[in-house]
């Protein structure tokens, strides 16, 4: 069952969001960062359904961290797929994961997994390299998408849910970090943006979250 709402933290940042988290082990620190950012969780099973959550009027959906291989996480990949483009989704660490294969990507398993509170990552979108947390062993592979070849655009490819824009790399082994969907409002990134203790480098993705839920 649904945990119950976690309200925000302050009710001076005008309209309250209400958010629908997927727990693919979610830690307690994003509830706390969501709240501060004006926003009312209900936390679901990660096995919940999206008519169920397409039921009540969430503003946002958020698909949380979590362990292990995303391919196993069947449910998760299928309810990510029915939610696109109906409400809008945020995704960290495995949501990074299981948004990617709703998407028709693919993931593939790291040769040394990604560990520690110091890797770096470049944002695209911004130009910035943010130091960041990570924990996990499986990264989405962008080769399963087909490049939509717009000059001056390589980092654009094309999902089964319409134009993908690669904006995150890893400075240390090249893989993908993080996307952003152009066509419908979704976007994950791979690491860990909440990091309790860690860097706070990437906290200013609650605040995107925030605006494409407005």
């Amino acid at each position: 069952e649904a945990s119950d709402v976690v309200g925000p933290a302050r009710a001076d940042r005008g309209r309250v969001f209400r958010v629908a988290a997927y727990d693919f082990g979610m830690k307690r620190n994003i509830l706390r960062l969501l709240a501060e950012k004006g926003c009312e969780t209900r936390v679901f099973p990660a096995q919940t359904t999206a008519e169920t959550i397409l039921s009540d009027r969430f503003d946002g959906v958020f698909l949380s961290n979590g362990p292990g291989d995303p391919s196993a996480t069947t449910y998760g990949i299928v309810a990510a797929a029915e939610l696109l483009g109906k409400i809008p989704v945020f995704g960290i660490c495995l949501g990074h994961q299981v948004l990617g294969l709703a998407m028709g990507g693919g993931t593939f398993k790291l040769k040394f997994g990604h560990r520690g509170v110091n890797q770096p990552v470049k944002d695209l979108d911004t130009g910035r390299v943010e130091i960041t947390s990570h924990n996990h062993g499986f990264a989405v592979d962008p080769g399963g998408w087909r490049t939509g070849g717009w000059p001056g655009h390589e980092q654009i490819v094309d999902s089964s849910r319409g134009r993908v824009a690669l904006t995150h790399w890893n400075l240390n082994d090249g893989t993908l970090e993080g996307l952003r969907c152009l066509d419908i409002p979704a976007f994950s990134v791979q690491y860990h943006p909440e990091a309790a203790p860690g860097p706070h480098d990437a906290r200013h993705l609650f605040d995107r979250f925030r605006e494409l839920m407005s």
